[in-house]
């Protein structure tokens, strides 16, 4: 992507996941987690709670490919969509 402080990284439909995809976060320096749910945006900042977050970002970047092998999933699907 050229910028270094991003790395992209995909989960292909077919991995194994250890837990299933549920509302999206951001973890800012280990301070404070926002959840994006239904009704509200969280604001977490006790570390028991940033620990389960860190965990569930860990488990989905295990399962996550990225650089060539993440180019060739986007590859995959970009071939299968019809549009």
């Amino acid at each position: 992507m050229g910028m270094d402080t991003v790395k992209l990284g995909i989960v292909p439909y077919e991995a194994a996941l250890r837990l299933p995809p549920g509302n999206p976060f951001w973890i800012f320096d280990d301070q404070l987690v926002i959840v994006d749910d239904w009704y509200a945006e969280l604001w977490l900042d006790d570390a028991e709670t940033i620990g389960v977050y860190r965990r569930v970002w860990e488990a989905f970047h295990s399962a996550a490919v990225f650089g060539a092998e993440a180019q060739r999933v986007i590859t995959r699907v970009r071939r299968t969509v019809q549009v």
